[in-house]
């Protein structure tokens, strides 16, 4: 029997969080203060959870060195928060492979309907 947990093709999508501060902020280290945030989902080889975290870990961290941004040069810098899901891949990837999914509590049929968009609705 196969373990669920690895991808018999050596796939897998993780996804992680980058927290955007500017470095003269007084309460960056706040808790309950708030941040702009980036989830970021990406492909990653390897070849079991561990090495998809390290490497998931290795690229999220990147680009996370402070920078001056905007017009007034503030301090600024993406911080890399951590990594919140690393699922493995099943099929190989093609069109039409499925990559994710996440199984939902029972909704009322209106709710449902209601987080489907249509064709013109997905733009930012």
């Amino acid at each position: 029997m196969s373990d669920k947990n690895v991808s018999p093709v050596g796939w897998y999508v993780a996804s992680y969080v980058l927290r955007f501060v500017e470095l003269e902020r007084a309460d960056i280290e706040n808790l309950d203060a708030r941040f702009l945030t980036w989830i970021n989902s990406i492909l990653v080889s390897a070849s079991d959870l561990d090495e998809a975290y390290d490497k998931t870990v290795a690229f999220a961290q990147q680009n996370t060195e402070p920078y001056k941004g905007g017009k007034d040069g503030i301090s600024v810098q993406w911080v890399f928060e951590g990594v919140t899901e690393i699922l493995p891949l099943y099929e190989e990837l093609q069109y039409g492979a499925e990559i994710m999914w996440a199984e939902r509590n029972p909704r009322k049929l209106s709710n449902i309907r209601k987080s489907v968009r249509k064709k013109g609705q997905f733009k930012q």
